[in-house]
């Protein structure tokens, strides 16, 4: 994490959504303030989504990656849809990025809560300000340092209301926490007002030889970059923590799976599952 600026993931996550709509045909996720908020033109993302750059990684130009975000976006984009229609009117965006829900919400009472680093969302103002996006009332940037403050003092201090049923979006960032960190923010989740939902993808451990060397070789990149994965979890451990914490569904996918559904089928790759997918998964879990 650059404490002068934004984070890595979270700039590989903005340019891979924005490569998605002008790369990508049939579109999964549509962000129509992707690449404004980036200030990049359709033509330097077209140029981005065929070249593998130090600057951002193989998560922008490599297309089964970049269906991932797209599709992990949809999925939750879909999820707090659905939550909101049955009338939730709280969102919580954990790690927040430089994601765009709340600047595209057209409901005068959700309440939108993007937490974050202070230093990235310091910079995602400067691109709102600078790229004439409105900043609109319903938003509260929640900074938080977790080095120094908690998620729950953060959100209190923000005006957020534990009494109220609330939706919390929570992508990219579980696998970067220790296992003792992601449950004590389920745990956080759990003990919000009914009815409660979690969207949160995860990587599950390696099956084969030749996948656990390919895990190690990805972790060592991205520790080297700063930024060590610390946790991965089985679909059915991570179940049966969310069980023990009270949630009663649990809805998971693979990302290949995901994928196809959105595409009707047929996510276009060629054989086994492309390696760089097979240990990612999401989930929405209610009570």
């Amino acid at each position: 994490m650059d404490n002068g600026g934004p984070s890595r993931t979270a700039l590989i996550t903005a340019y891979a959504r924005a490569c998605h709509q002008v790369a990508d045909r049939p579109r999964i996720f549509t962000d129509p303030l992707a690449a404004r908020l980036l200030g990049v033109t359709a033509a330097e993302l077209a140029e981005l989504a065929t070249l593998t750059t130090d600057r951002l990684g193989a998560a922008v130009s490599d297309r089964p990656r970049r269906l991932f975000f797209a599709a992990r976006a949809r999925f939750a984009e879909d999820a707090a849809t659905a939550a909101i229609a049955a009338g939730v009117r709280q969102v919580v965006i954990l790690g927040a990025g430089l994601d765009t829900f709340a600047y595209r919400n057209p409901l005068p009472d959700l309440r939108v809560f993007e937490v974050d680093h202070p230093a990235t969302q310091t910079w995602k103002r400067e691109r709102l300000a600078t790229s004439g996006i409105n900043f609109p009332e319903t938003l509260t940037f929640v900074p938080v340092d977790f080095e120094t403050q908690s998620l729950a003092a953060g959100l209190e201090s923000a005006g957020f209301k534990r009494t109220d049923p609330a939706v919390f979006v929570w992508l990219g960032v579980v696998f970067y926490l220790t296992p003792d960190a992601a449950h004590a923010t389920l745990d956080y989740i759990a003990g919000q007002a009914e009815p409660v939902e979690v969207i949160v993808d995860y990587l599950q451990p390696a099956a084969t030889d030749e996948d656990r060397a390919h895990q190690r070789a990805r972790a060592e990149r991205l520790a080297g970059a700063g930024e060590p994965v610390f946790s991965y979890f089985t679909p059915g451990d991570i179940a049966a923590q969310l069980r023990a914490l009270g949630f009663t569904s649990v809805e998971d996918h693979s990302a290949p799976d995901l994928i196809a559904g959105y595409l009707h089928g047929s996510a276009g790759f060629e054989g086994e599952p492309p390696r760089a997918l097979r240990a990612s998964r999401i989930l929405r879990a209610n009570r």
